[in-house]
């Protein structure tokens, strides 16, 4: 080895494990070479739940009880499928689509279950004061905040509530969760270069090979972020992404390059349930790409992917 080489960022990362010792996240984790032992508890950094009683949660107009699909994926039904997965807590993310800014099936699922949840809100930034808001649903278990660009994508950054949400998201250790395409990549540097200081947490890789074909420019934008460094990446929604097939080793290269750039310390796993369980996609094989077949990482790095990062943004 050339000892005047720089170091990598991954290089550094496992002496930074290294020196730090086996405890904390490598507790219960497995020995080299005993891949097949548990590693812990898990957490699923991204899931949606919902619920038919839409009574008491009723869905945003125009949506009836028959746009659920699937009709119902209670905080219930989510722990029975992630549990035998050794996945022990999850994070529950704001699904716009059937409840708009009402997150309040979100918020009672995590204070029913202490500990067990952490909640990824979305907050009106057109309305007045969104950073009371944002505070009055962290005092609930929000840690998070869903932002996307789709509705408007060349203005959806602007305005003052927008940059109000960011400033928040900085003095209150609070994620900004983007559900973007690879295009908006840029325009969220810019965002970055204005609030250095602000956790930032990229949806679904930013959904790059979305189409199916994984693009190096995509993949090259979405790295350059890591020069950010509250900025991290949701490993995650594989069923959506590149040949859309199981087990999904098309998605390996990206994983590397991305561990490459921003270390494991800032990538998480996460299922994107209840969509990761339609036709042939399982639980199983979402979590076995990152824990089982994903080769050349150490223990410390998987840890870190399947608990650890998400523990720190989300549950810290």
């Amino acid at each position: 080895m050339d000892t005047n080489a720089p170091m990598s960022r991954r290089d550094a990362l496992r002496l930074g494990a290294a020196a730090v010792g086996t405890g904390g996240l490598l507790s219960g984790c497995a020995a080299p070479g005993q891949r097949d032992q548990p590693m812990g508890p898990s957490i699923d950094c991204h899931s949606h739940i919902w619920t038919p009683d839409t009574d008491r949660y009723p869905l945003v107009e125009g949506k009836t009880k028959a746009d659920l699909d699937p009709p119902s994926f209670t905080a219930e039904e989510l722990l029975a499928t992630a549990r035998p997965h050794g996945v022990g807590r999850v994070v529950l993310i704001a699904h716009m689509s059937y409840y708009r800014f009402d997150n309040r099936y979100l918020l009672d699922a995590a204070e029913a279950r202490p500990g067990v949840f952490r909640v990824v809100a979305a907050v009106d930034d057109q309305a007045p004061r969104p950073r009371d808001a944002m505070r009055e649903l962290a005092k609930r278990g929000a840690r998070g905040f869903r932002i996307t660009s789709w509705h408007d994508p060349e203005h959806w950054l602007d305005g003052p509530g927008m940059a109000a949400m960011w400033r928040c998201a900085a003095d209150d250790h609070l994620a900004m969760c983007l559900l973007i395409d690879a295009a908006i990549l840029p325009a969220v540097a810019k965002m970055c270069q204005r609030f250095p200081d602000t956790p930032v947490v990229i949806d679904h890789f930013a959904r790059i090979a979305v189409d199916g074909t994984v693009r190096d420019a995509d993949v090259d934008q979405l790295c350059r972020l890591a020069s950010f460094e509250h900025v991290s990446v949701k490993v995650s929604a594989f069923y959506a992404l590149g040949a859309k097939r199981p087990p999904y080793l098309d998605l390996l290269p990206m994983i590397r390059r991305l561990l490459d750039a921003y270390g494991a310390q800032r990538l998480m796993w996460g299922s994107d349930c209840p969509y990761q369980l339609a036709g042939a996609h399982t639980y199983g094989a979402s979590i076995a790409l990152v824990r089982d077949r994903l080769d050349g990482v150490s223990d410390v790095e998987r840890a870190w992917l399947l608990r650890g990062t998400a523990e720190r943004v989300f549950f810290g």
